[in-house]
């Protein structure tokens, strides 16, 4: 991609989709070079559209209000497409589910109440992990559906089939912690890139 403005908009998509992160952060999810990134984001800072400290970026206001403009004609022919709605349908189920299982990962019953699981009751963790690897088979179809529309979302296949992988290797912060690359932090990130790629972003919020 060789238009300025046609890279910035999809650096700062990536960057209003992580939130707030650094270039590196941002060209993992785009599947991009980091040095393309930051000139990117650089342009994004000058222009207003996006703030900068200590090597983070954010979305400004005016920044976001940019991208909703531009959605439209941008992932046009995504939201057109019948096979993103069924894709998104299937996601949706998968993601009620898994959203469950965050839930019971973080939290525990202990009698009449839940508390916060400490993990030291390692057959309920494990049942978890069960059910995370079985709806991580079952993602793979929606997950295909959506690359083979658009190949950047092929980016969140790569990192949630990592993010599975650590979990498996015993490193049970990747199913929902928030200082890694965790299934949950991937999959959210996902998601929001859909609503925003499907203009159902204020949908939601609302």
């Amino acid at each position: 991609m060789s238009d300025p403005a046609a890279v910035e908009f999809l650096v700062l998509h990536g960057l209003a989709v992580k939130k707030a992160g650094t270039a590196e952060a941002v060209a993992d999810i785009l599947g991009e070079d980091p040095g393309c990134v930051g000139p990117a984001l650089e342009a994004s800072v000058e222009s207003g559209r996006a703030v900068e400290a200590r090597g983070m970026f954010m979305a400004t206001p005016a920044g976001r209000g940019w991208l909703i403009e531009g959605y439209g004609a941008v992932f046009g022919p995504f939201r057109a497409a019948p096979e993103a709605t069924e894709a998104y349908e299937r996601f949706e189920r998968i993601n009620r589910d898994l959203l469950r299982l965050f839930t019971e990962w973080q939290m525990m019953p202990a009698g009449n109440e839940t508390v916060p699981n400490d993990h030291s009751d390692a057959e309920y963790d494990n049942r978890i992990v069960d059910r995370l690897g079985a709806l991580h088979e079952r993602a793979e179809r929606p997950l295909e559906q959506f690359a083979a529309l658009e190949p950047r979302l092929g980016q969140y296949r790569r990192r949630l089939e990592n993010a599975h992988d650590r979990v498996l290797a015993g490193e049970h912060e990747f199913v929902s912690g928030a200082k890694v690359d965790s299934y949950h932090t991937v999959w959210f990130e996902l998601h929001e890139d859909l609503l925003r790629m499907l203009g159902r972003e204020r949908e939601e919020q609302a």
